[in-house]
C-alpha cells in the first residue's frame, strides 16, 4: 500500500506561505462557482465559457484567435473545437474573419453580443472586486499583481 506525500514537508513552509496558497485555493473555488453561475445564466457549457474567457483575456493583450489556439487552449480535438466555433458563431457569441496577414488563415472574434453579455454577467462581479483593489495603495497592488503573475506563468504549460 503506497501513500502519497507532499513534495515538500509542510513543516518547511512558513505560515505565510501555506496561507497564501490557501486563499488562491478559496478563490479559484469562488471563481468557479461564478463561472458556474455564468454558465448557466448564460445557457453555454464550461468550453464555452472557457473560450469566451480566452478570447477577451487576449482581445485586451491585442491577440489574434485561431481555431487552432482555441484547440490548444481547451485541450481538445479540432473537430470539437469546430462544433464549440459553429455553436458560438449560430449564438450570436463569436464570427469567423480572415486573418489580416494570412489570406488562407482564419481568426475567430467576439461579436458585440458578447461582450455585452460578458460584461452583464461579469459587471457586478468586477466591480464588488474593483472595490477590494481600491483599498490596497499601488505599492500593495504591484506586489499582489507580481505574485498572481508569477504563479500564473509557473503552473501554465506551453503545449
Amino acid at each position: 500500500m503506497s501513500t502519497v506525500t507532499s513534495p515538500v514537508s509542510t513543516s518547511d513552509i512558513r505560515p505565510r506561505v501555506t496561507q497564501s496558497l490557501r486563499a488562491i485555493q478559496t478563490l479559484s473555488d469562488a471563481l468557479d462557482r461564478m463561472h458556474s453561475g455564468m454558465k448557466g445564466d448564460m445557457d453555454m457549457n464550461a468550453s464555452d465559457l472557457a473560450t469566451l474567457r480566452m478570447l477577451t483575456i487576449r482581445e485586451h493583450r491585442g491577440q489574434m484567435v485561431s481555431p487552432h489556439d482555441v484547440a490548444t487552449h481547451l485541450r481538445i480535438s479540432t473537430a470539437s473545437t469546430t462544433k464549440l466555433i459553429d455553436r458560438l458563431v449560430a449564438s450570436g457569441h463569436l464570427e469567423r474573419r480572415p486573418h489580416p496577414s494570412d489570406g488562407r488563415a482564419r481568426v475567430v472574434v467576439l461579436t458585440d453580443k458578447s461582450r455585452r453579455e460578458f460584461f452583464q454577467h461579469f459587471g457586478v462581479h468586477l466591480g464588488a472586486m474593483r472595490e477590494i483593489a481600491d483599498r490596497f495603495d499601488d505599492t500593495q497592488l504591484a506586489t499582489v499583481t507580481r505574485f498572481m503573475d508569477e504563479l500564473t506563468e509557473a503552473i501554465t504549460t506551453d503545449d
